[in-house]
């Protein structure tokens, strides 16, 4: 029995690692690749929560939602795990964690510091937001769609966000997590971010621990025996 570690002590959280203020990246563990639930099973089970409950991410964790979300998985030519118009690839991450906020970079699967602090709460005022373990915010780098008419850039990156939008549902289902995705007020938060004029935040998407039913104990899978997540 796999013992799922978000509300688990015994992880290395990022919230207890202290947050990279030296500027160097915080390098992630190799996603694992064979873990989770089945595809079928996870799209019976994909659905919208805003019920979260707070609790430590772990490095490995949070490296394999980053790496299902929009990771690399044809190292040979940079393909990723989500697709985008014109192989722009022009989506970037942006993980609002309790100590701050980071950028994911794909190529190196590592976190680069932007902002310190607990942002989450800036990001949206809804209760949510503030339960989550992490949250994610999707920013659009226009210009990397320079194959586009600039009047169409915006259509293609919500759409290639909300591809990985849909990779991010699919992990939290196969791992049994519960996640959100939201609209926002876009301009203090592209402020704290130091966003430029060719980057635009699409949309966030929170992602946390499902409520735990009365005397169930520690959150575990077993392959066999999925735990029961609560209906909606």
């Amino acid at each position: 029995m796999r013992t799922i570690g978000w509300l688990s002590l015994c992880c290395l959280a990022l919230s207890s690692a202290g947050f990279a203020g030296d500027g160097a990246p915080l390098v992630l563990p190799a996603p694992e690749i064979h873990s989770g639930k089945p595809l079928m099973q996870a799209l019976k089970e994909r659905r919208t929560t805003r019920e979260l409950t707070p609790g430590p991410v772990s490095l490995q964790e949070l490296g394999n939602l980053l790496w299902a979300a929009f990771g690399i998985n044809r190292p040979d030519t940079g393909g990723r795990t989500a697709p985008s118009a014109m192989n722009s690839q022009e989506i970037e991450l942006y993980v609002a964690l309790t100590n701050g906020v980071y950028l994911y970079q794909p190529r190196e699967h590592q976190l680069a510091p932007v902002v310190q602090g607990d942002l989450r709460g800036r990001i949206s005022s809804q209760a949510f937001v503030k339960n989550a373990a992490l949250v994610l915010v999707y920013v659009a780098r226009l210009d990397r769609l320079a194959k586009a008419r600039p009047e169409s850039r915006p259509f293609y990156a919500a759409i290639d966000a909300g591809c990985i939008i849909q990779n991010v549902y699919l992990f939290c289902a196969s791992e049994n997590l519960g996640t959100v995705v939201f609209d926002l007020e876009r301009k203090t938060p592209a402020t704290l971010l130091g966003l430029g004029a060719d980057q635009e935040i699409i949309l966030a998407q929170a992602v946390g621990a499902l409520p735990q039913p009365p005397n169930s104990g520690a959150r575990s899978r077993d392959p066999e025996t999925p735990a029961p997540s609560p209906g909606r």
